[in-house]
C-alpha cells in the first residue's frame, strides 16, 4: 500500500516537473525564433546598405526614425 502511494506521488511530481520543463523549453524556442528572425532582418538591412544606392535608402529610412521635433543635420 505504501509503495503504491509513493509511486503515485512520484508520478504526479514527475508529470508536473515535465510540464514545467516543456513550458520553459517552448518559451526558449519562441524567444530563439524571434531573435533569429530579428537577426535575419538586420543582416538583410546591413547587406542592403552596401548594395547600389544603399546609402540613399539608409538616409531615407533614418528620416522615419528621427522624431519631428529634433533638429536634423545631414552632411553631404
Amino acid at each position: 500500500m505504501c509503495f503504491s502511494l509513493l509511486a503515485i506521488i512520484s508520478l504526479i511530481k514527475l508529470g508536473y516537473s515535465s510540464k514545467v520543463r516543456l513550458t520553459r523549453l517552448r518559451e526558449i524556442q519562441e524567444s530563439f525564433s524571434y531573435e533569429k528572425y530579428r537577426f535575419n532582418v538586420l543582416t538583410n538591412n546591413f547587406d542592403d546598405l552596401f548594395s547600389s544606392e544603399g546609402e540613399q535608402r539608409f538616409m531615407k529610412d533614418q528620416d522615419q526614425i528621427i522624431s519631428r521635433d529634433i533638429i536634423r543635420v545631414i552632411w553631404r
